[in-house]
C-alpha cells in the first residue's frame, strides 16, 4: 500500500488556514491585544502601552450576539481593569477600573470617593493632576450626588481622575458589553522619544 504524498503547496496553505483558525480562537474566546491610546489611565498606563486582555474570565461569549454567554465566568469586581464597548459609541473600545458593581452606592465629595457611603482609601492608582475642585452644578467630575449602580451594571473611572470621560459622565457599562479584564503589558513604545520602554514590557496590571 502506498501513500499518496500531498502537494507541496497544499500542505502550506493547510497550515496557515489552521494557524488563523486557531489565531481567530484564541483572539475571539481567550485572550486579545489593545493598544492604549490616551492618558485616561495614567500612571497605570501609559499612552503607547500594549496589553493583554483575559476575555475568558468573565465568561465565553457568542460573537454577533447580543452578550449571549456559552460558558460563564466570574463577574467583574472592583479594582478590576476592563476592557468594554463605549456605551455611546459600541464601534470603540474603552478600558477603564470598575469602581462599584450592581447595588452599590456611588458618590463624590469633593475629588473623594464614596462606595456604599464609605471613602474609598489607599488607592495608589488613583491620580489627581488638577487642584481645582469643579462644583457639581457645573460637572459631575469632582462632585457626583449619590447614585445606585443597577443589576448588571458597572460604574467605571479612570485612573487619571482629573482627565479622564468616564461613568461620571455617560453613566454605567452593561455587563454584556464588558470584553475582558487587562493583566499584563507586553510592549510599550514611547513615541515622543521614539523609544521602547523596555521597564515596563511584561508587567501585570493590579
Amino acid at each position: 500500500m502506498t501513500i499518496k504524498k500531498k502537494n507541496a503547496w497544499r500542505e502550506n496553505i493547510e497550515a496557515i488556514l489552521i494557524a488563523i483558525v486557531i489565531a481567530l480562537f484564541i483572539r475571539t474566546f481567550i485572550v486579545q491585544a489593545f493598544k492604549i491610546p490616551s492618558g485616561s489611565m495614567l500612571e497605570t498606563l501609559q499612552i503607547g502601552d500594549q496589553i493583554l486582555v483575559n476575555k475568558f474570565i468573565y465568561g465565553v461569549k457568542i460573537p454577533f450576539t447580543d452578550g449571549y454567554t456559552l460558558i460563564p465566568g466570574k463577574k467583574p469586581e472592583r479594582h478590576d481593569i476592563v476592557v468594554f464597548k463605549y456605551p455611546e459609541d459600541p464601534s470603540k473600545d474603552y478600558i477603564k477600573r470598575v469602581v462599584a458593581v450592581g447595588g452599590d452606592t456611588v458618590q463624590i465629595v469633593d475629588k473623594h470617593l464614596f462606595v456604599n457611603d464609605k471613602e474609598v482609601t489607599k488607592q495608589p492608582w488613583a491620580v489627581f493632576k488638577d487642584q481645582r475642585i469643579i462644583p457639581g452644578q457645573a460637572s459631575t467630575r469632582d462632585n457626583l450626588r449619590k447614585i445606585t449602580v443597577p443589576e448588571g451594571k458597572l460604574f467605571v473611572m479612570g485612573d487619571n481622575r482629573d482627565n479622564s470621560h468616564d461613568s461620571r459622565f455617560w453613566g454605567f457599562v452593561d455587563l454584556t458589553e464588558v470584553k475582558g479584564e487587562a493583566f499584563m503589558i507586553y510592549w510599550s513604545w514611547n513615541k515622543d522619544n521614539f523609544g521602547v520602554r523596555w521597564s515596563r514590557i511584561g508587567n501585570f496590571l493590579f
